[in-house]
């Protein structure tokens, strides 16, 4: 908590940490000054489209969907939901195969690997 010293009203939050997927983060309350952005986002790589799904619906949820696998969830934080597939298929040898996925996800807002596959496989 903040103290006499400031930064701030004293005994406001200051900063807390916390635990995602086994990685610890420190989020320091920066005020009005500093509010979220897509400069900083977190991503989530998903095994398969089950957790696309997953997590795109709860991180969502009273959030707002953007494009190419992003959104925000409730308090405005940055989310990827990226299916490990798309990496693969972006990183195709194929340059045509590679430049289809990338153009299919370009169209997405969550990623849908299917689409992705019958993209690619249409090349």
């Amino acid at each position: 908590r903040t103290t006499e010293a400031g930064p701030g009203e004293p005994g406001t939050v200051l900063s807390g940490s916390f635990v995602l997927d086994g990685n610890r983060f420190i989020g320091i309350n920066g005020g009005p000054a500093f509010s979220f952005s897509e400069a900083v986002s977190f991503t989530v790589h998903c095994k398969d489209q089950d957790e696309v799904d997953y997590y795109w619906q709860r991180l969502g949820d009273g959030g707002e969907e953007s494009q190419c696998g992003w959104l925000k969830d409730r308090f405005g934080l940055s989310w990827q939901i990226v299916p490990d597939r798309l990496y693969e298929l972006v990183a195709d040898p194929d340059p045509r195969r590679a430049t289809a996925a990338t153009t299919a996800m370009l169209g997405m807002r969550k990623i849908v690997v299917a689409e992705l596959e019958q993209a690619v496989a249409a090349v």
